[in-house]
């Protein structure tokens, strides 16, 4: 997960040494047919026959419905949470696995309608070197002068490497689907900026954070993971070589992350050449996400590390539990931080903590182990997708009902947290619905690896 939530000035990213996103828009298509490939993920969702094909057909109905929660024509972006959380306000990131997550599943139309802003925000930010910032409001794009309706009053105006890659990734995906060279252009440009400014040849090389005050010389591991798979696909797309070279750079940052004696990934770097090994900052996603980019063997158990080490239930009976009733359900948290936070500090603006050992669902991190282990491909690995897709499913059915974005009750997401939850990043999550979420639900529903072709 990347830079997106949390209190106004902290991201996940931020505290990485603490114990620590393009052209002029074009006009929409007015309704695609998919290509013969994906045919067939896009009538299993239209069918819904079984409970997992209606489940993926809510989801990707909610995306839709979020999409056109502000307008329902032209570039636009899509709000990240519901009303209750963050406003209108619309991380990059979030965006991004929306694009990707509508492109895939057959809605071509407004995939290209998050892509056209993304382009539209890079074109007009007043910098003019292709950056993107971390979020926007997607009720007024644009500012009166034409700039972008950046988050300002939450502090969500810097660069992030991580934003950027995914933003490349969604319109790299744009690109190969509907043959644009808008897309590809902007693709590019933000490839070309995340090398020209932070591609690093001291200390443990690959790519510093971006540009956001303080950070500048931190180096993160899915940062790293992210750039990985975009200079790829960029490389494919262009035919140019020499993306691969930037692609190999990223990877040799992220195998030397690797904890071969504990089977995980560390989370990053402080000052670029040390390794933050903070007992209280393994993150979940640096594994599963280097599993679907990178893929490779020598890394397997790290999806082992995930399963195993961040496993948790909420139920009820658990202290500051948000659930009710006879329900439970179970998945992964956020990372180690979630089962070792500070009591002291309050979560979701309540004085009430959550305990040491004591973690709610994320369900994010939960529908991208999903999807890993399912692209791992083993018999267990397969029966523990499934497992973890039916706890996602009952989520979807039990908890954020009666949510709005812009005031409209949209149903069939996935909330980010089954409780609240520290993340032990300096940011929190709740029982709210996020577009996030439900977009990796629908990657693991429709088996799709959002960091490939």
């Amino acid at each position: 997960m990347t830079d997106r939530t949390g209190p106004p000035t902290t991201t996940r990213r931020a505290l990485l040494g603490t114990g620590a996103a393009l052209g002029a828009a074009l006009p929409l298509l007015a309704g695609n047919a998919l290509p013969a490939a994906a045919d067939q993920t896009s009538a299993g969702l239209a069918r819904g026959t079984s409970p997992g094909s209606r489940s993926a057909s809510a989801a990707f109905a909610f995306l839709r419905g979020v999409t056109d929660a502000s307008a329902t024509w032209g570039p636009r972006l899509a709000q990240s949470y519901d009303d209750s959380r963050l406003s209108d306000i619309g991380f990059v990131y979030d965006n991004a696995l929306t694009c990707i997550a509508l492109l895939a599943a057959g809605d071509w139309t407004r995939a290209r309608a998050i892509g056209d802003a993304l382009l539209q925000v890079q074109d007009r930010d007043p910098a003019k070197d292709g950056r993107l910032r971390q979020a926007y409001h997607v009720g007024a794009l644009l500012n009166a002068d034409q700039t972008p309706n950046a988050g300002w009053e939450y502090g969500f105006t810097g660069t992030a490497v991580g934003d950027m890659a995914w933003a490349g990734l969604a319109l790299a995906q744009l690109a190969r689907r509907t043959k644009r060279p808008t897309y590809l252009a902007g693709s590019r440009r933000i490839a070309r900026w995340v090398v020209e400014r932070t591609r690093s040849s001291t200390g443990l090389g690959g790519f510093t954070f971006g540009e956001t005050a303080g950070l500048e010389d931190h180096k993160s591991t899915e940062h790293n993971i992210d750039l990985y798979a975009l200079f790829r696909l960029v490389a494919t797309l262009t035919g140019d070589r020499s993306w691969d070279g930037h692609a190999e750079h990223a990877r040799a940052f992220v195998r030397a992350l690797w904890n071969a004696e504990d089977g995980h990934f560390w989370t990053g770097s402080d000052d670029g050449a040390s390794i933050n090994k903070t007992p209280t900052q393994l993150p979940l996603d640096a594994q599963t996400w280097a599993s679907l980019s990178l893929g490779e063997p020598r890394h397997r158990a790290c999806l082992d590390w995930a399963r195993t080490s961040v496993a948790t239930t909420d139920t009820p009976l658990r202290p500051n539990s948000s659930l009710r009733g006879a329900y439970a359900v179970s998945g992964v948290g956020f990372g180690s931080g979630t089962f070792r936070t500070d009591v002291t500090r309050p979560v979701d603006g309540k004085e009430w903590n959550p305990k040491p050992d004591d973690a709610a669902v994320w369900f994010e991190g939960t529908a991208q182990l999903a999807l890993a282990l399912q692209q791992r491909g083993s018999s267990d690995d397969r029966d523990r997708s499934r497992a973890l897709m039916d706890q996602l499913r009952s989520a979807q059915d039990r908890l954020g009902a009666g949510q709005t974005y812009h005031g409209r009750r949209i149903a069939g997401g996935i909330v980010a947290a089954s409780s609240p939850m520290d993340t032990g990043f300096g940011f929190d999550y709740s029982q709210n619905l996020h577009t996030g979420a439900t977009a990796w639900y629908l990657f693991a529903a429709m088996r799709f690896n959002p960091f490939r072709f």
